[in-house]
């Protein structure tokens, strides 16, 4: 009898199992064709001086050409600064305005939120072309217009390697952070407000709420936000590409846009392997002290 119902609950559950499989087929599939085979064939084409019509295998070659390419370093130098001078302020900014939504009510909130969204639904290629009429280094610009006011004559914003970085840097603190403030919004809300409650029983301020209700309770989103931005700050490739192409003087030049160009203008395809994977390196490290440096407390 006893083996019987084993038998009953070991069917049962090779059953269920096979259910399991079967319903996350679709997603497993689309992984192993779109990201498990590329990455795969990434590092076996960084191991090649890869031609399509026969490769020849060369080791570690296009490792080492990439550790000694000065313009491989000044990309990785370029992509660190942009993302220390963009992050902690996109960060700190959508939570501003997520802070200044709040006390509204439901459906204003919601008005916000479709406002402050609606440029990650645009293109990025017609923002950038907005951008580049905002740089237009002609008189008729409006940054320059913007800058004349105060008596600073016309800038080639785009241009000069003194101004080429930051014009990057002020297109992503003023483009959209609707994601960002949607996250944060959610996040503060999902605060009970009995801590608010108790808070002006003591009679705490709003800084004080803010240090010690508001941000402890939001270090989790705050670290998740800090993570993503990270990722996608050094995988940047459109902005440089569209408004600078890298220029002048590879002022501008991130290092995907460095493996673009390896890749599909110069056709080095075993080297651009080789340095999407020392990318996906530097990202992965980076992550992982941020995991364990700010994720400590944190309660996922």
């Amino acid at each position: 009898m006893n083996q019987m119902l084993t038998k009953r609950k070991k069917l049962k559950l090779e059953s269920d199992s096979g259910w399991g499989y079967a319903f996350i087929a679709v997603a497993l599939i689309a992984f192993s064709l779109f990201t498990a085979y590329p990455v795969i064939n990434a590092f076996i084409i960084s191991l090649q001086k890869y031609r399509p019509l026969g490769s020849t295998y060369v080791g570690l070659e296009n490792f080492v050409n990439s550790f000694s390419d000065e313009l491989f370093w000044k990309a990785l130098k370029n992509t660190l600064v942009y993302t220390l001078l963009t992050v902690p302020f996109n960060i700190f900014l959508s939570f501003l305005v997520a802070i200044l939504i709040m006390p509204f009510k439901k459906r204003t909130q919601t008005i916000f939120k479709a406002v402050y969204y609606l440029p990650a639904v645009a293109s990025g290629v017609s923002l950038a072309v907005v951008w580049l009429w905002i740089f237009d280094p002609l008189k008729s610009g409006i940054a320059n217009q913007v800058v004349g006011l105060f008596g600073v004559s016309n800038q080639n914003w785009l241009g000069s390697s003194a101004t080429a970085m930051f014009s990057l840097v002020l297109m992503s603190w003023l483009s959209s952070h609707g994601t960002a403030i949607i996250i944060y919004l959610a996040a503060l809300l999902s605060i009970d407000n009995s801590y608010y409650e108790a808070a002006d029983i003591d009679g705490a301020t709003f800084l004080q709420k803010l240090r010690y209700i508001v941000i402890p309770f939001l270090k989790p989103t705050t670290l998740f936000l800090l993570v993503t931005g990270v990722i996608g700050s050094f995988q940047v490739f459109q902005n440089a590409y569209l408004m600078t192409g890298g220029g002048p003087d590879h002022a501008t030049t991130m290092v995907g846009l460095l493996i673009f160009n390896n890749a599909f203008t110069y056709f080095e395809f075993g080297e651009a392997a080789a340095q999407s994977l020392l990318l996906a390196a530097v990202i992965a490290l980076i992550s992982f002290f941020q995991f364990k440096i700010l994720g400590k407390d944190i309660e996922y």
